[in-house]
Parts: C-alpha cells; structure tokens; sequence
C-alpha cells in the first residue's frame, strides 16, 4: 500500500508513520517546520493552507490511502481549510481518506455523545473542527472522521501539561471530563479503518472517563512524584468558557475494530 500521512511530524503522524513502516507500507510524511524524524519515511514538506500545493503533491503521490491528522489549535485556516483542501485532493486521486477529528467540537454535557451526534462548539477551535468534518463529509462521502479525545503517551503534551500542574507551572480542571487514549491504541485505530468501507464520524478513545485533575494524579501515580502539588481549580473559577463534560462513547468502534481501546488506569498504571 502506498500511504501519505499528512501531519507526520507531528506526535500521532509520527506513530501512524512508525506502525506503517513497521507494517511494510511506502509511506510518504508530510511536514510544514518540524522534520519528519521516523526512518523509513518519505518527507515532503507541505503548506495544507495552499490548495495547489496539496494538489500537487497528491498528484504526485498517488497514495492509495491517506491519513490526515495536521491541525493548528489557533489556526482557522490549517485545521478548517486545510482539511478541506486535503479532501478534495484526496478525492480527486481516489485515496481513501482517514481524517482526524476531535472531541473538542461538542459543547459538553452528562451523557456521553455518540457517534452521529451533531457538533456544538463553545470556542473557535471546535468550530473549526466542526467546519473541517462538514468540508470533508461534502466532497468526499466515502472519508471516516475519527473523533478522538485527548491524545496521551510518553512526550504527549497532554502528559507535560499534568507533569507541570504537579510543579505548579499549570492548572489542571476537576470539572472537565474527556476520554483519554493512547497514542499507539489511536494510530493503530485509524490505520484499521483504512482498508474499511466505514465513512462518517466514528468515536474513537478510551472507555473510561476522567477529569484533567485525576488525569493529573494517575500521572503522578505513574511517574512516583508527590501528588501534594498538584494544582486544580475549575472551569468556573478560572471564568472560562469552555467545554466540561465531553464523554466519547466509542463502544461502535470498540465492536467493529481489533485494535482494543486502553482505558487510563491501564495505560497509566
């Protein structure tokens, strides 16, 4: 198979480029500064902003598959735009295409959200993401979004963020609640889905569900550092206005997939 990550610089790229390596597929990586950095490897730096650009690297390419999982948190125009532009790319040479979604386009509630809930973002980057699912969906139906919480593993900055609300450096919330999922668990997933004819969204995280403050404490717990110092506060007392509760129930991909979903305790402890 011939396979072009888009994003593959980056912490998850990176591992769906080494599961692939490791699997024997050519693959092509993309990058905008950051090197590619897994052996193996084809790098070929990308703009996703420019549309001819995309175009003329999938041209090029040709892959068969393509899993897209570039985004920019404050950057309308990578993560809304550029999916766009990879999709109608991805359409025009046939690839079958993976894209990356995420949780952070629900506004948060108690029960969990499914698959085929609409989004209903809260800030700028949710609806970002919310407007790449609908660019992809429109020009090519056959694409699966794989909507993913926070993303964790050894340099994950998921991780960093506890080890530095442990130091007092940052501040983790009690009252916001994701599903965390490895890395490794989450590349495999999507690297799963490509040979598929699933389209759509498709929740893929963890099944178990924790607050970035007791994220923080397995964290401690893992690393044998002191919990003491860990610092919390809520999303009310920061006055911020964001999502709380935004729990994925990924029992669908849990059904459909071999690639088994670690829960936080297991992948932590």
């Amino acid at each position: 198979m011939n396979l072009l990550v888009v994003g593959a610089s980056g912490f998850l790229g990176a591992e769906v480029c080494r599961q692939s390596v490791a699997a024997g597929r050519r693959v092509t990586g993309t990058y905008h500064s950051a090197a590619v950095a897994v052996p193996g490897v084809a790098p070929r730096r990308l703009d996703v902003t420019d549309r001819a650009a995309v175009r003329a690297l999938l041209t090029e390419v040709r892959p068969d598959a393509l899993v897209a999982t570039p985004y920019r948190y404050d950057d309308w125009r990578v993560t809304a735009d550029g999916a766009a532009h990879i999709a109608c790319a991805s359409a025009e040479v046939g690839a079958r295409l993976v894209h990356l979604s995420s949780d952070a386009l629900h506004a948060g509630r108690p029960a969990p959200y499914l698959d085929d809930d609409v989004p209903t973002p809260l800030h700028p980057y949710g609806a970002a993401k919310a407007a790449a699912e609908t660019a992809v969906r429109a020009v090519d139906p056959g694409a699966v979004l794989v909507r993913t919480s926070l993303i964790v593993g050894e340099g994950s900055k998921q991780i960093q963020l506890c080890r530095d609300a442990l130091a007092g450096r940052a501040v983790l919330f009690s009252d916001e609640a994701r599903c965390p999922v490895h890395v490794a668990d989450l590349a495999a997933a999507m690297l799963e889905l490509v040979p598929t004819d699933l389209t759509g969204p498709l929740n893929v995280a963890g099944p178990e569900a924790v607050s970035r403050a007791e994220l923080g404490l397995l964290v401690a717990r893992h690393d044998g550092l002191d919990p003491t110092g860990l610092k919390t506060s809520t999303i009310a007392e920061a006055g911020l206005h964001r999502p709380a509760e935004v729990r994925l129930d990924s029992s669908r991909a849990a059904g459909l997939l071999r690639t088994r979903l670690r829960g936080i305790t297991e992948v932590l402890a």
